[in-house]
Protein backbone atom coordinates (compact mmCIF):
# COMPACT_ATOMS: atom_id res chain seq x y z
CA UNK A 1 0.00 0.00 0.00
CA UNK A 2 3.04 2.20 0.41
CA UNK A 3 3.34 2.37 -3.21
CA UNK A 4 -0.19 3.67 -3.77
CA UNK A 5 -0.65 7.36 -5.04
CA UNK A 6 -3.96 9.20 -5.34
CA UNK A 7 -4.03 11.19 -8.91
CA UNK A 8 -6.04 14.46 -7.86
CA UNK A 9 -7.90 14.09 -11.25
CA UNK A 10 -9.10 10.83 -9.50
CA UNK A 11 -11.60 13.66 -7.75
CA UNK A 12 -11.16 16.29 -9.77
CA UNK A 13 -13.56 18.68 -7.47
CA UNK A 14 -12.26 17.88 -4.43
CA UNK A 15 -10.40 21.09 -2.54
CA UNK A 16 -6.83 20.43 -3.52
CA UNK A 17 -6.00 21.13 0.41
CA UNK A 18 -8.13 18.80 1.25
CA UNK A 19 -6.77 15.93 -0.99
CA UNK A 20 -3.14 16.49 -0.12
CA UNK A 21 -4.10 16.28 3.96
CA UNK A 22 -6.43 12.82 3.40
CA UNK A 23 -2.99 11.40 1.43
CA UNK A 24 -0.99 12.30 4.15
CA UNK A 25 -3.35 10.40 6.69
CA UNK A 26 -2.88 7.44 4.45
CA UNK A 27 0.62 7.63 4.23
CA UNK A 28 0.58 8.30 0.51
CA UNK A 29 1.58 9.86 -2.35
CA UNK A 30 -0.21 12.44 -4.63
CA UNK A 31 -0.56 13.08 -9.05
CA UNK A 32 -1.09 16.67 -9.40
CA UNK A 33 -2.05 18.49 -12.19
CA UNK A 34 -1.10 22.41 -13.12
CA UNK A 35 -4.07 23.77 -13.51
CA UNK A 36 -5.74 23.24 -10.13
CA UNK A 37 -1.98 23.83 -9.07
CA UNK A 38 -2.30 27.26 -10.20
CA UNK A 39 -5.63 27.64 -9.48
CA UNK A 40 -4.61 26.69 -5.18
CA UNK A 41 -1.59 28.49 -6.05
CA UNK A 42 1.99 27.56 -6.51
CA UNK A 43 3.20 28.68 -3.00
CA UNK A 44 0.25 27.68 -1.23
CA UNK A 45 0.69 23.90 -2.56
CA UNK A 46 4.54 23.71 -2.09
CA UNK A 47 3.71 24.68 1.40
CA UNK A 48 1.52 22.55 1.99
CA UNK A 49 3.37 19.28 0.61
CA UNK A 50 5.85 20.37 3.02
CA UNK A 51 3.69 20.67 6.08
CA UNK A 52 2.46 17.14 5.33
CA UNK A 53 5.06 15.38 3.77
CA UNK A 54 3.18 14.46 1.05
CA UNK A 55 5.41 13.21 -1.93
CA UNK A 56 4.37 14.46 -5.38
CA UNK A 57 4.64 11.58 -7.31
CA UNK A 58 3.71 13.46 -10.88
CA UNK A 59 2.91 16.62 -12.37
CA UNK A 60 0.21 16.59 -15.00
CA UNK A 61 0.83 17.68 -17.60
CA UNK A 62 3.23 18.89 -20.40
CA UNK A 63 3.31 18.43 -24.04
CA UNK A 64 0.64 18.76 -26.91
CA UNK A 65 3.65 19.58 -29.08
CA UNK A 66 2.27 18.87 -32.66
CA UNK A 67 1.36 22.45 -33.36
CA UNK A 68 5.04 22.98 -33.10
CA UNK A 69 4.12 26.69 -32.02
CA UNK A 70 6.90 28.08 -29.93
CA UNK A 71 4.32 29.00 -26.75
CA UNK A 72 3.72 25.14 -26.58
CA UNK A 73 7.49 24.71 -26.10
CA UNK A 74 7.44 27.66 -23.13
CA UNK A 75 4.51 26.64 -21.74
CA UNK A 76 6.42 22.59 -21.38
CA UNK A 77 9.38 24.92 -20.02
CA UNK A 78 7.09 26.45 -17.34
CA UNK A 79 5.81 22.99 -16.65
CA UNK A 80 9.12 21.39 -15.55
CA UNK A 81 9.89 24.68 -13.19
CA UNK A 82 6.43 23.91 -11.41
CA UNK A 83 7.46 20.34 -11.08
CA UNK A 84 10.96 21.46 -9.75
CA UNK A 85 9.01 23.61 -7.76
CA UNK A 86 6.42 21.08 -6.45
CA UNK A 87 9.81 18.31 -5.26
CA UNK A 88 8.37 15.79 -8.48
CA UNK A 89 10.95 14.55 -10.66
CA UNK A 90 8.45 13.35 -13.02
CA UNK A 91 6.38 15.16 -15.75
CA UNK A 92 3.98 13.13 -17.86
CA UNK A 93 3.91 14.30 -21.38
CA UNK A 94 1.39 14.11 -24.08
CA UNK A 95 1.82 14.61 -27.00
CA UNK A 96 -0.68 16.20 -28.72
CA UNK A 97 -2.94 14.89 -31.72
CA UNK A 98 -3.50 16.06 -35.32
CA UNK A 99 -3.12 20.27 -35.79
CA UNK A 100 -6.81 21.38 -37.26
CA UNK A 101 -6.82 19.85 -41.00
CA UNK A 102 -4.27 17.87 -40.78
CA UNK A 103 -3.97 14.27 -42.07
CA UNK A 104 -0.01 13.80 -41.64
CA UNK A 105 0.41 11.73 -38.63
CA UNK A 106 3.97 11.36 -39.57
CA UNK A 107 4.68 14.53 -39.49
CA UNK A 108 3.15 15.41 -35.90
CA UNK A 109 5.01 12.57 -34.60
CA UNK A 110 8.43 14.23 -36.53
CA UNK A 111 6.98 17.28 -34.48
CA UNK A 112 6.92 15.84 -30.97
CA UNK A 113 10.40 14.58 -31.82
CA UNK A 114 11.50 17.81 -32.31
CA UNK A 115 9.80 19.37 -29.55
CA UNK A 116 11.80 16.77 -26.83
CA UNK A 117 15.43 17.45 -28.10
CA UNK A 118 14.76 21.10 -27.18
CA UNK A 119 13.05 20.25 -24.24
CA UNK A 120 14.80 17.40 -23.07
CA UNK A 121 18.38 19.29 -21.70
CA UNK A 122 16.32 21.82 -19.83
CA UNK A 123 14.32 19.17 -18.16
CA UNK A 124 17.87 17.46 -17.02
CA UNK A 125 19.18 20.39 -15.61
CA UNK A 126 16.05 20.89 -13.66
CA UNK A 127 16.49 17.36 -12.81
CA UNK A 128 12.93 16.22 -14.10
CA UNK A 129 12.22 13.59 -16.16
CA UNK A 130 9.88 14.26 -19.33
CA UNK A 131 7.67 11.34 -18.88
CA UNK A 132 6.04 9.89 -22.17
CA UNK A 133 2.19 8.84 -22.03
CA UNK A 134 0.95 6.78 -25.29
CA UNK A 135 -2.87 6.81 -25.20
CA UNK A 136 -5.05 4.84 -26.71
CA UNK A 137 -5.19 4.96 -30.57
CA UNK A 138 -8.93 6.47 -30.20
CA UNK A 139 -7.08 9.69 -29.11
CA UNK A 140 -4.81 9.84 -32.03
CA UNK A 141 -6.54 12.29 -33.90
CA UNK A 142 -7.44 14.97 -31.00
CA UNK A 143 -4.81 14.23 -28.27
CA UNK A 144 -1.77 12.05 -28.63
CA UNK A 145 -0.42 10.73 -31.79
CA UNK A 146 1.66 8.14 -29.09
CA UNK A 147 -0.56 5.35 -29.35
CA UNK A 148 1.77 2.86 -27.92
CA UNK A 149 4.56 2.38 -25.68
CA UNK A 150 6.67 0.84 -28.24
CA UNK A 151 6.44 4.45 -30.05
CA UNK A 152 7.04 5.95 -26.62
CA UNK A 153 10.24 4.31 -26.24
CA UNK A 154 11.55 5.04 -29.31
CA UNK A 155 11.03 8.79 -28.75
CA UNK A 156 13.00 8.23 -25.69
CA UNK A 157 15.73 6.57 -26.77
CA UNK A 158 17.81 9.31 -28.08
CA UNK A 159 18.25 11.33 -24.82
CA UNK A 160 19.63 9.63 -21.67
CA UNK A 161 16.87 7.95 -19.29
CA UNK A 162 16.59 10.93 -16.78
CA UNK A 163 15.79 13.42 -19.10
CA UNK A 164 13.08 11.45 -21.17
CA UNK A 165 11.27 8.34 -19.96
CA UNK A 166 7.96 6.62 -20.12
CA UNK A 167 4.21 6.52 -18.57
CA UNK A 168 2.58 2.54 -18.40
CA UNK A 169 -1.24 3.48 -18.02
CA UNK A 170 -3.35 0.61 -18.06
CA UNK A 171 -6.30 1.97 -19.26
CA UNK A 172 -4.55 3.06 -22.43
CA UNK A 173 -2.29 0.47 -23.12
CA UNK A 174 -3.52 -2.75 -21.93
CA UNK A 175 -5.27 -3.66 -25.46
CA UNK A 176 -1.58 -3.82 -27.05
CA UNK A 177 -0.51 -7.48 -28.40
CA UNK A 178 3.30 -6.39 -27.62
CA UNK A 179 2.65 -5.28 -24.71
CA UNK A 180 4.62 -7.06 -22.06
CA UNK A 181 7.89 -7.28 -24.48
CA UNK A 182 7.62 -3.46 -24.92
CA UNK A 183 7.18 -3.41 -20.73
CA UNK A 184 10.56 -5.70 -20.41
CA UNK A 185 11.89 -3.22 -23.24
CA UNK A 186 10.94 0.19 -21.33
CA UNK A 187 12.75 -1.53 -17.93
CA UNK A 188 15.77 -2.97 -19.60
CA UNK A 189 16.46 0.59 -20.81
CA UNK A 190 15.20 2.36 -17.69
CA UNK A 191 12.78 3.87 -19.37
CA UNK A 192 9.44 3.23 -16.49
CA UNK A 193 9.09 6.71 -15.25
CA UNK A 194 5.48 6.56 -13.87
CA UNK A 195 3.03 3.43 -13.77
CA UNK A 196 -0.87 4.47 -13.63
CA UNK A 197 -3.99 1.96 -13.16
CA UNK A 198 -7.57 2.45 -14.71
CA UNK A 199 -10.18 -0.02 -15.73
CA UNK A 200 -11.65 -0.44 -19.32
CA UNK A 201 -15.79 -0.76 -18.87
CA UNK A 202 -17.71 -1.62 -21.51
CA UNK A 203 -20.25 -0.26 -23.12
CA UNK A 204 -18.13 2.48 -23.53
CA UNK A 205 -19.70 5.77 -22.27
CA UNK A 206 -21.03 8.99 -24.10
CA UNK A 207 -17.76 10.56 -22.94
CA UNK A 208 -15.28 8.22 -23.69
CA UNK A 209 -12.00 10.51 -22.32
CA UNK A 210 -14.49 10.21 -18.98
CA UNK A 211 -15.04 6.76 -18.75
CA UNK A 212 -12.42 5.32 -17.08
CA UNK A 213 -13.57 2.54 -14.49
CA UNK A 214 -12.59 2.09 -11.03
CA UNK A 215 -9.69 -0.33 -10.38
CA UNK A 216 -11.12 -3.48 -10.69
CA UNK A 217 -14.52 -2.88 -12.48
CA UNK A 218 -13.54 -3.95 -15.75
CA UNK A 219 -11.17 -5.95 -18.18
CA UNK A 220 -7.82 -4.76 -17.60
CA UNK A 221 -5.77 -7.57 -16.22
CA UNK A 222 -4.11 -5.27 -13.60
CA UNK A 223 -2.37 -7.76 -11.44
CA UNK A 224 -0.10 -9.21 -14.63
CA UNK A 225 0.92 -5.92 -15.97
CA UNK A 226 1.83 -4.75 -12.52
CA UNK A 227 3.93 -7.78 -12.20
CA UNK A 228 5.25 -7.24 -15.42
CA UNK A 229 6.57 -3.90 -14.78
CA UNK A 230 7.62 -4.74 -11.37
CA UNK A 231 9.76 -7.44 -13.17
CA UNK A 232 10.88 -4.85 -15.18
CA UNK A 233 12.49 -3.49 -12.78
CA UNK A 234 9.86 -0.22 -11.78
CA UNK A 235 9.51 -0.13 -7.64
CA UNK A 236 8.23 3.26 -7.66
CA UNK A 237 4.74 4.61 -7.17
CA UNK A 238 1.63 2.76 -8.46
CA UNK A 239 -0.69 6.25 -9.28
CA UNK A 240 -4.74 5.22 -9.67
CA UNK A 241 -6.01 8.00 -12.50
CA UNK A 242 -9.49 8.24 -13.10
CA UNK A 243 -11.10 10.58 -15.61
CA UNK A 244 -14.61 9.40 -14.48
CA UNK A 245 -18.30 11.89 -14.98
CA UNK A 246 -19.82 10.08 -11.71
CA UNK A 247 -16.92 9.57 -9.63
CA UNK A 248 -16.57 13.95 -10.10
CA UNK A 249 -20.27 13.91 -9.21
CA UNK A 250 -19.37 12.61 -5.54
CA UNK A 251 -17.88 13.76 -2.58
CA UNK A 252 -13.62 13.95 -3.10
CA UNK A 253 -13.59 12.43 0.26
CA UNK A 254 -15.60 9.16 -0.98
CA UNK A 255 -14.21 8.66 -3.78
CA UNK A 256 -10.46 8.71 -1.82
CA UNK A 257 -11.75 5.83 0.55
CA UNK A 258 -13.41 3.90 -2.57
CA UNK A 259 -9.96 4.16 -4.28
CA UNK A 260 -7.95 2.68 -1.33
CA UNK A 261 -9.94 0.37 -0.83
CA UNK A 262 -10.10 -1.15 -4.74
CA UNK A 263 -6.24 -0.17 -4.95
CA UNK A 264 -6.19 -2.46 -1.80
CA UNK A 265 -8.18 -5.59 -3.50
CA UNK A 266 -7.07 -5.37 -7.19
CA UNK A 267 -3.89 -4.32 -7.19
CA UNK A 268 -1.86 -4.03 -3.79
CA UNK A 269 0.35 -7.25 -3.47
Amino acid sequence: MSRLSFNHATAKFWDQGEAIEACAREGIGIGLWREPVAEYGLERTVAALDRTGVPVTTLCRGGFFTTGSRESIEDNKRAVDEARALGTKVLVLVSGGLPEGSRDVDGARERVADALAELAPYAGEAGVTLAIEPLHPMFASDRCVVSTLDQAIDLSLPFPAEQVGVVVDTYHVWWDPNLYPAIARAGAAGRIASFQVADWVTPLPAGVLTGRGQVGTGCVEMRRIKAAVDEAGYSGPIEVELFNDELWARPGAEVFAETVQAYAEHVAD
